[in-house]
């Protein structure tokens, strides 16, 4: 179904592929957990190529009766998986920065009060160290 020459490309643009993703991978430009959607990815991009007749029975199975239409939709589909899963992960480190943002705030107020209040950094119990300087001073 599909000739030669385009099904070596197609070979050739996958492996490809797959170099890229594990540069990345290498470079730590990528972690690994993420790194898993992409290889999936690449993976059904392989099979998909390797063995063009089980798209035609994907898109038989759905009544689609066009092959590109069945192509194009099922990559589309593909894409928001992939945009859906990206999305997922950037929310979730919006919350993990928008809790290390609070946590270093209350870290930073601390910080100011103890360098306000030296007494309670030499006595550790805060107020008793400070009134015990205070009378230590009238005696």
């Amino acid at each position: 179904m599909i000739p030669a020459t385009l099904r070596i490309s197609l070979i050739a643009a996958v492996i490809c592929y797959f170099i890229v993703i594990l540069y990345f991978l290498k470079q730590r430009a990528l972690n690994l957990k993420y790194t898993l959607l992409w290889l999936v990815a690449g993976f059904v991009m392989g099979l998909l190529v390797a063995i063009p007749e089980l798209l035609v029975a994907i898109i038989r199975l759905f009544g689609i009766q066009d092959n590109m239409n069945g192509l194009f939709i099922f990559m589309i589909g593909f894409i928001i998986l992939i945009l859906l899963s990206l999305t997922s992960i950037a929310s979730r480190q919006n919350g993990k920065l928008r809790k290390l943002t609070q946590e270093l705030a209350i870290l930073d107020k601390r910080v100011r009060e103890l360098e306000r209040n030296p007494a309670a950094q030499a006595g550790g119990n805060g107020g008793e160290s400070g009134q015990m300087q205070e009378g230590q001073k009238d005696a």
